[in-house]
């Protein structure tokens, strides 16, 4: 026997839940299902909202919104043809519904024919009174397309509709700074706060973009507006801290950083920020401690890791800053920047076969900075393998065939193994191609810059000049 729903107290989604437990039917109105089903899929219940469609239908077998429900299910499952037999049928019944087109529209998407997607959203644009969802599926279909500037269009359009829609207003700022409109982006969020004045988002976006214009006035009386908009919004004192530290203000940053830690469980990323200001203003001792609560509050924060290396680097202490960086290494051993950075301590501890193979493995996993060609080849040159130099120094100079330190580093180099044919080249078009830089020449190799063979090559291409 079927009973009304409104013999079982509570919410329709309470009585449903009651219904299945119980060997009880409940008869629920059609828009009563639509609630159920819409909680589930919004909670990502998928199991239980297929139950609700099923019952849904059985009690309401030409409900075109259920069914509609049931394709929601079927594309997010994808049973892409299921699905458009389905909504074949329902456009047949009810040709003007929009939620026909927006579900073609999500199917052609999962297909990666946004093109198709977007002119069906458009035309579902056309039939429907509430246009906010299908704005905002339409500026997720342009941003596929990196078409930032329409995607930009209709996350507005859904920020007019609802002022608090975070979520589009987020995406809003995200296009403007992908196309680099910054000064786009604060009039946008001015002329947002001009209606809004309380809302902390945009006060944090807006410091933001002043931030990125090196803006710094501007931005922190941005976050001070944030805060005071909501005195809890960690991300405001946290930027504002940022802001204060490139002011140089690093005692006020630690405190922006501290009142992060104050209102939420402590992070490494915070600890890591306080740590770096105490190193700037040299209180080496608190450096030390906030560089240790960063690692152990998170030990596979690789950055941590980096960030005490460079502490002790700094400090000359080398064998600590091995020990560290081999700590960042053991976490993503794969991060040229580490392996880099480990070449550089094994160098200063004179350690040169190992700073060889730390370097070879920097530039394996694509550092091709140029320091480190230079960096390198020195190394190479410290363990007397001259000829692997002038190797790195060639590979050096695929990438900067125009760098004046590594033509005369290598032109040294070749005068030291005795290659006078290829050295007098390298030097000549070292010159040729920065002649004021000769000095480093000079400084490197002064056994051979004064010589009569070096002077007569600088001789002729002055003449030449």
């Amino acid at each position: 026997m079927a009973l009304d729903s409104s013999e079982i107290p509570g919410r329709p989604i309470a009585k449903f839940e009651s219904m299945l437990k119980t060997d009880d039917i409940y008869f629920f109105d059609a828009e009563d299902f639509e609630d159920i089903i819409h909680h589930y899929l919004n909670n990502g219940k998928i199991a239980l909202a297929k139950k609700a469609i099923k019952i849904g239908l059985q009690q309401h077998p030409d409900s075109i919104a259920i069914k509609l429900l049931d394709v929601e299910v079927l594309v997010f499952e994808n049973s892409l043809e299921e699905a458009e037999l389905l909504l074949d049928k329902l456009q047949l019944l009810d040709s003007c519904n929009e939620e026909i087109y927006v579900q073609r529209a999500n199917i052609y998407s999962k297909q990666d024919n946004h093109e198709v997607a977007i002119a069906l959203l458009n035309k579902a644009l056309e039939l429907s009174d509430n246009s906010f969802d299908i704005h905002s599926l339409l500026g997720m279909e342009y941003l596929f397309l990196d078409d930032f500037k329409m995607a930009k269009d209709h996350f507005i359009k859904c920020v007019s509709f609802d002022p608090n829609d975070y979520s589009s207003l987020y995406n809003v700022i995200y296009c403007f700074e992908f196309l680099e409109d910054y000064d786009g982006a604060i009039y946008y969020l001015n002329d947002y706060l001009n209606v809004n004045p309380y809302c902390e988002v945009a006060w944090h976006q807006l410091g933001k973009q002043y931030y990125k214009k090196r803006m710094f006035s501007e931005a922190l009386t941005a976050y001070d507006f944030a805060i005071i908009s909501d005195d809890s919004f960690i991300g405001a004192y946290f930027e504002k801290g940022k802001v204060l530290e490139k002011l140089g203000k690093y005692e006020d940053a630690i405190e922006n950083y501290e009142t992060t830690i104050k209102i939420e469980d402590p992070t490494a990323h915070a600890y890591l920020r306080i740590a770096n200001c105490y190193e700037k203003i040299e209180n080496h001792n608190m450096a030390k401690f906030y560089y240790y609560q960063t690692v152990h509050e998170d030990p596979l924060l690789d950055k941590g890791w980096l960030a005490i290396t460079d502490f002790y680097y700094k400090l000359r202490n080398f064998d600590k800053a091995l020990y560290y960086v081999n700590k960042a290494l053991n976490i993503d051993e794969k991060n040229p920047i580490y392996w880099k950075k480990c070449g550089e301590i094994n160098s200063a501890l004179k350690d040169y076969s190992q700073a060889n193979l730390c370097y070879k493995e920097a530039v394996e996993y694509g550092n091709y900075d140029l320091d480190t060609w230079l960096k390198w080849a020195d190394v190479a040159k410290q363990n007397k393998n001259f000829d692997a130099a002038i190797q790195i120094l060639l590979q050096g100079l695929q990438f900067y065939p125009d760098n004046a330190k590594l033509l005369y580093k290598k032109a040294g180099l070749q005068l030291v193994i005795g290659d006078q044919i290829n050295a007098r080249i390298s030097l000549i078009n070292a010159l040729k191609k920065n002649f004021n830089k000769f000095f480093l020449f000079e400084e490197e190799f002064p056994q051979f810059a004064s010589s009569h063979w070096t002077l007569n090559i600088i001789k002729n291409i002055k003449k030449a000049s």
